[in-house]
């Protein structure tokens, strides 16, 4: 079976299967290769149902076209296409209005909106907790939702603004933790919890949503 191989210190092998449905493999640095493809195999029947269900969910690439759906905060709003609208994009509370959308124009509104409502976020669980960070930027990274390097910069990417509230708050957590805890460690995740108690239910929507959030 092929397999995408990533190595670290950490202590345990970990298998996830990818937005386009292809199997990482997350191993200890010293680990053999043997033992690896074994965990593999004895994971095989799982491996292709996860793969299976991953296929299925490939989304169409939106036309931005009259009437389609877009996500904002968790929930979905039509696009209204209007030759009578002045600013690049705007959203009412009920649909999304342009007079040209297209991929830039939402990308260019999502990064906004989510610096108008996350970075308050993060501020508030920072300080809460008396965690400081450095840096903090804004991406639209493929794989991953955020980081926080080893000098507490920290990366979001702003298409969870595509997710509820709780899914954001959820990845803010994880990545101020990393401030304490560089690791993902049972500590790590206690501190996880400290923060935000139900975070488990944000963590399996984010692994069963999050290609949706990406699909643009």
């Amino acid at each position: 079976m092929d397999y995408q191989l990533i190595r670290s210190k950490r202590k345990t092998l970990s298998l996830q299967i990818n937005n386009n449905a292809e199997l990482v493999v997350r191993a200890p640095n010293r680990l053999s290769v043997k033992r690896i493809e074994q965990f593999i195999d004895e994971k095989s029947t799982w491996i292709d149902l996860k793969m299976r269900a991953r296929s299925n969910q490939k989304l169409t690439k939106p036309d931005y076209k009259q009437g389609e759906a877009f996500l904002y905060l968790g929930n979905t709003y039509p696009l209204n296409i209007s030759l009578d609208q002045s600013t690049k994009l705007n959203f009412n509370g009920v649909n999304f209005e342009s007079s040209a959308a297209n991929k830039a124009i939402f990308l260019e509104w999502y990064k906004a909106k989510f610096r108008e409502i996350a970075l308050p976020r993060l501020d508030y669980y920072a300080q809460e907790h008396q965690l400081a960070y450095q840096q903090v930027r804004l991406k639209n990274q493929k794989t991953l939702w955020g980081s926080c390097s080893g000098v507490n910069n920290i990366n979001l990417n702003y298409l969870l603004i595509r997710a509820p509230i709780a899914i954001i708050d959820y990845v803010i957590v994880h990545e101020l933790a990393h401030i304490k805890h560089k690791n993902h460690s049972k500590d790590f995740w206690n501190f996880v919890a400290q923060m935000l108690p139900n975070y488990k239910a944000s963590k399996c929507w984010l692994q069963d949503n999050g290609h949706k959030l990406k699909n643009l």
